[in-house]
């Protein structure tokens, strides 16, 4: 069992951010059979792009260094808060030292593709980081660009959440929350299926960031990460191409229209219209036109959160949800 000494200062020094770096090793570990396995759909669309990176990229640099539960820390660097971008982090990378660099090639690059004669000829060569750097841009840019702002609006409106649930219901509840195998027991997180004894978090908090590819939940333990959890988030049901709502009956598309259907199913949690037209792919005129109808109809409310409106449903909302799931 792993369990986080958790001490009144961690509580009040814990923090969200996003990683779209720590996204794209995660997405690279599922299209080598190492992670999480992604949505058919997925595979399919982008198995073509990412054979042809192995190809003419040094990508199996890259993926030499990943291993099914940890990887390199330069290519994925520990993220400064819920602003984090890609450019971020490719800069964090291509900032890497060469001798540090180095020492987690000798640490991660253990497996049989390391002693690939192309593969050691980049991490023996004196500009690793930045053929590395180059090859992890190219992979981002053709496999995961694209769908960044969609599957970003979905780790945001997490974020919104677990927000929520701190305020509402304090901290255990929203760690509880994170996955069933993690309880809140006398002043520290366990998680049983876990190994790694206890870990203190001496005043630095927790950093939690959700994800959209990892499996259920993963830990960072060793520096230069903080203690970091990362959780699936919520409305991940969106990466599989709405097929969560296209699966429910007919009768709640019969009754409010399909893309009305997809936001009533999609407000499990508050969000704002910017944040639902984004991860359901929809303009934000279209969402706000919907939501005004839904609203009218007693089935959605509204209320201000700082500078964003955030929608929820109403209990007549949640009931034609339920009855028709």
């Amino acid at each position: 069992m792993l369990r986080f000494e958790v001490s009144l200062e961690d509580l009040l020094r814990s923090r969200f951010a996003l990683s779209p770096a720590l996204d794209l090793c995660l997405l690279l570990r599922s299209l080598i059979g190492q992670g999480q396995p992604l949505p058919r759909a997925w595979t399919t669309r982008l198995l073509p792009a990412f054979e042809r990176l192995r190809r003419e990229t040094e990508l199996d640099a890259a993926l030499a260094l990943q291993a099914p539960h940890g990887g390199p820390n330069f290519v994925a660097p520990p993220p400064r808060g819920l602003n984090q971008t890609w450019a971020d982090d490719l800069a964090m990378i291509r900032a890497t030292p060469l001798e540090a660099a180095r020492h987690e090639f000798a640490t991660t690059a253990t497996g049989p593709s390391a002693h690939d004669p192309r593969v050691r000829a980049v991490l023996d060569s004196p500009d690793a980081v930045s053929r590395i750097a180059e090859a992890m841009d190219q992979a981002w840019q053709e496999l995961l660009a694209a769908d960044w702002p969609q599957l970003r609006a979905i780790c945001e409106r997490d974020v919104v959440h677990r927000v929520g649930v701190i305020g509402e219901h304090g901290w255990a509840t929203t760690i509880e929350s994170l996955h069933p195998g993690i309880a809140w027991h006398t002043g520290g997180i366990e998680i049983d299926f876990f190994r790694g004894g206890t870990v203190r978090l001496a005043g630095d908090g927790l950093l939690l960031i959700p994800s959209v590819f990892v499996g259920h939940i993963a830990a960072h333990l060793e520096d230069p990460w903080p203690r970091t959890l990362v959780y699936r988030a919520r409305g991940t049901a969106a990466l599989r191409g709405g097929q969560e709502t296209a699966s429910r009956p007919d009768a709640l598309t019969a009754l409010v229209g399909r893309a009305r259907a997809r936001l009533l199913v999609a407000l499990d949690a508050p969000a704002s219209t910017s944040h639902l037209a984004r991860s359901l792919a929809m303009t934000p005129g279209a969402v706000g036109d919907h939501l005004a109808i839904l609203r009218g109809a007693g089935l959605l409310v509204r209320a201000r959160s700082g500078r964003s409106v955030l929608y929820r449903r109403t209990p007549l909302g949640e009931a034609l949800v339920a009855g028709s799931g």
